[in-house]
């Protein structure tokens, strides 16, 4: 991908709204890591917590890059981020941010680490497929998704809480990057790769399917939800 051109700035819009989204549970979680802590521990817990996630995720998304140009990798790695795609719009449950805050320094370091692990790999996921292989993209996805998971909460909170429809515009943004996975697969190139019109109509079907079954999914999953809770509540 040429550098700066029209599809570079297009990836790279499309990783910084990837991050502002999946961020969100990363940050509340490293908040609540941190809480309990005494005021003077509580910047230095999260400094020290930020260096260590920025080696932990520098690792991870370089590893997945290498993972993805192993044939079959970039469909399983297309289909893994549809899942999360459809996730981040059907899952409303609040139990994943409950819980106490760790009382000491080391602990709360060791809790923004294995968070940022855990839970970080949906954002190297996403950064990497929207990538497309370019590297210098990936660092920069890496870079931005730091200062935006460790100290942009309340942002990201309040962006969300203001837009919701930023959480549904995120989740097409992961659902059209699953889909360029998924074409770009080399396993599958006899399907898409090519200019003949099925090899098109393959194409536009994937990426039509994959961010309206992903949104349409999403919302009557969390239809279905709103209803049993009114159900529960009216019995």
């Amino acid at each position: 991908m040429e550098l700066f051109s029209v599809p570079w700035w297009s990836a790279l819009l499309a990783i910084i709204l990837i991050d502002l989204v999946l961020a969100g549970d990363n940050a509340i979680v490293i908040a609540l890591a941190a809480r309990n802590l005494p005021p003077e521990h509580q910047q230095k817990a999260i400094i020290w917590g930020t260096v260590g996630a920025i080696v932990v995720r520098s690792a991870m998304t370089v590893g997945v890059v290498w993972l993805l140009k192993i044939p079959g990798l970039m469909l399983i790695g297309g289909l893994g981020l549809l899942w999360i795609a459809y996730k981040l719009i059907a899952d409303t449950s609040e139990d994943e941010h409950e819980g106490g805050g760790a009382t000491t320094f080391w602990g709360a370091m060791k809790t923004i680490i294995v968070a940022d692990a855990l839970m970080g790999v949906d954002n190297v996921l996403g950064v990497a497929g929207a990538a497309n292989g370019d590297f210098t993209l990936v660092v920069i996805g890496l870079l931005i998704s730091i200062p935006i998971v460790v100290l942009g909460s309340k942002l990201v909170l309040r962006l969300v809480e203001k837009w919701p429809v930023i959480i549904h515009l995120g989740a097409a943004v992961l659902a059209f990057t699953a889909a360029q996975m998924v074409i770009n697969e080399k396993l599958l190139d006899p399907i898409f790769d090519g200019g003949e019109m099925i090899n098109n109509l393959a194409r536009a079907a994937t990426y039509i399917l994959a961010i309206v079954g992903v949104l349409g999914l999403g919302w009557w999953t969390t239809k279905r939800q709103g209803t049993q809770t009114t159900d529960t509540q009216s019995i």
